[in-house]
């Protein structure tokens, strides 16, 4: 009985022994063709793969390390750089506003405290324009003499406490004529006195810290 040889190479592969005895027995009913050209193809795809991962083997794919990596966005990067300039700017912005609305709130609180009294101390000035008139009038009879001392006394200590909240008096004779405090009602000589300046004060002005309530009534010098 003559032995069948097989190639050294199909002695190894179980693909290639089940391929050769395909070829010798050959299937006719419900399988493949006599030929065998199915089995003959899967052999060769299978080699083919055999060959491929040999060559897997001896020759390595390249390194992921060593591949060329895609280069960084430079548009991107900017994108990013803008974006957090833009935030700080914004954050900086925001903390100067801040600052400068609480700055403004104390500002008016320090004025609102400073003016609060202003209505108050308004009502106030027909008393004190009454005790002027009291001291001016009363001044040319000898029998109030003793009463004006008392009306000046008290005039003075109410102006004392008016003056510890922020009022002051305006328009003393002699003083020089400003249109900022003063009102002109008229002219009136007195060589005494330089040209221009006040001559006689008919109505006194007050003037709130730095907020004038009212303009003093003078008479001019010309």
């Amino acid at each position: 009985m003559k032995r069948h040889m097989m190639h050294p190479y199909t002695a190894y592969r179980p693909d290639a022994r089940r391929h050769e005895e395909e070829r010798e027995h050959p299937r006719h009913e419900g399988g493949f063709p006599e030929n065998g050209a199915p089995q003959e193809q899967d052999a060769a795809a299978n080699l083919a793969d055999e060959a491929d991962a040999v060559r897997d083997v001896v020759e390595p794919g390249v390194d992921a390390e060593s591949a060329p990596q895609p280069e960084p966005q430079g548009e991107e990067n900017e994108a990013v750089a803008r974006c957090k300039a833009e935030m700080e700017e914004l954050r900086l912005r925001t903390a100067a506003e801040m600052e400068n609305f609480k700055k403004r709130l104390t500002r008016e609180h320090q004025e609102q405290m400073r003016f609060a009294a202003e209505k108050v101390l308004g009502d106030l000035l027909p008393s004190l324009d009454n005790l002027d008139l009291a001291l001016q009038y009363g001044s040319q009879h000898e029998a109030c003499k003793d009463m004006l001392q008392g009306v000046a006394m008290t005039r003075k200590l109410l102006l004392d406490a008016l003056d510890k909240n922020g009022l002051k008096a305006l328009g003393e004779v002699g003083d020089e004529f400003n249109p900022e405090v003063h009102e002109a009602v008229g002219f009136e000589p007195n060589p005494d006195l330089a040209p221009g300046s006040v001559t006689r004060v008919m109505q006194r002005g007050y003037k709130l810290n730095d907020r004038l309530l009212r303009a003093a009534k003078v008479m001019i010098n010309q």
